[in-house]
């Protein structure tokens, strides 16, 4: 998947562990900003040519569009098949409030994961992992609080999620 499609600037985003360290970072394009948001797209490079997730299957050059948001405990990934394919599902992480500046996202991810399919199931992984972190009870309120706000946001079909079948 090239970007040459896009105009816009580019930005670096990290995955970092729950203790702030990088695990990972890759270059996108951004799609769109807002005060407390911002919108990238980005081709799936990981480590291996497929990861399976639950019902999700990640395959380098599905396309990822993603949205880190400031003001909530975790980032959603609209994964597409190849750069135009159909929709594969969503992978939301459940993470601290991404730091957003004009050159770089960056979120703390917290383990627990939220899967949705393209028909709207919804699937949570990593839950054990999740309860092996050394959290504050505030931060294990507020990711837990997350999960519920994506699952009403997906039986609300609010956007991302409009693109779900009914």
């Amino acid at each position: 998947m090239t970007f040459n499609e896009f105009d816009n600037n580019w930005l670096t985003v990290y995955k970092l562990n729950d203790k702030g360290e990088e695990v990972w970072r890759y270059n996108a394009a951004i799609v769109e900003r807002g005060t407390d948001y911002v919108c990238v797209r980005a081709a799936f490079m990981g480590r291996r040519d497929e990861v399976q997730t639950g019902f999700l299957t990640f395959r380098r050059g599905d396309a990822l569009t993603e949205w880190f948001f400031a003001d909530r405990w975790y980032n959603i990934f609209r994964v597409q098949e190849g750069s135009r394919g159909p929709l594969k599902g969503f992978y939301c992480n459940i993470t601290r409030p991404a730091l957003l500046s004009e050159e770089v996202v960056s979120a703390e991810d917290l383990a627990l994961d939220v899967i949705v399919s393209p028909r709207g199931e919804i699937m949570l992984v990593d839950e054990e992992e999740f309860h092996a972190l050394a959290l504050s009870s505030d931060e294990r309120v507020s990711a837990l609080a997350a999960v519920k706000d994506i699952r009403h946001r997906v039986t609300a079909r609010t956007p991302p999620f409009h693109e779900i079948a009914p």
